[in-house]
């Protein structure tokens, strides 16, 4: 599907915003590049997440770690890999694939792929500024979710998604 016209009212950094037309209807929609996700299992059965203010919703969140697609040829998994590392330090030998989330299809077109990985170890210095990394087990992590301490939906979707699996070990 195609609108019948559509126009770029803002171009930034990480987003566009653009007017497009439906027959009579307007709608804003917001493009973003992409994004991917993965929640990080150590051999302990931690998941490893991490605590970063979110400004646009003016409070600090816990997340699994995550970050756009802004690397020219990087896939998915790799961006999900290096993520790991610049906001954890942790590292991940092997990863699978658990699903492809749109986040909020009402206003913008933003694909989050979302990955698992088990046994990750450290392995080196975190290097993104303002993040913080939490273990939590993930019985907890869950517990998290439905105390309201997790909010962020690809979070949520990601530890939801990776629970069967992960009650296993």
């Amino acid at each position: 599907m195609e609108p019948d016209s559509s126009r770029t009212v803002f171009g930034g950094r990480l987003i566009r915003v653009v007017v497009e037309a439906w027959g009579p209807y307007q709608r804003e929609v917001v493009r973003h590049p992409g994004a991917a996700g993965i929640v990080a299992l150590t051999g302990d059965g931690d998941v490893v997440l991490v605590r970063q203010t979110r400004e646009a919703v003016r409070q600090e969140l816990l997340e699994i770690p995550a970050g756009i697609l802004d690397v020219a040829g990087e896939t998915a998994e790799e961006c999900a890999r290096r993520e790991l590392v610049e906001e954890t330090g942790y590292r991940a030998e092997s990863v699978s694939h658990l699903a492809s989330i749109l986040t909020s299809p009402g206003f913008t077109d933003e694909r989050i792929e979302l990955f698992l990985a088990r046994d990750v170890v450290p392995g080196g210095e975190a290097t993104e500024d303002g993040v913080s990394t939490v273990l939590l087990p993930f019985d907890d992590a869950l517990k998290a979710i439905r105390g309201g301490r997790i909010l962020d939906a690809k979070s949520v979707a990601a530890l939801l998604l990776a629970r069967d699996g992960a009650e296993t070990r």
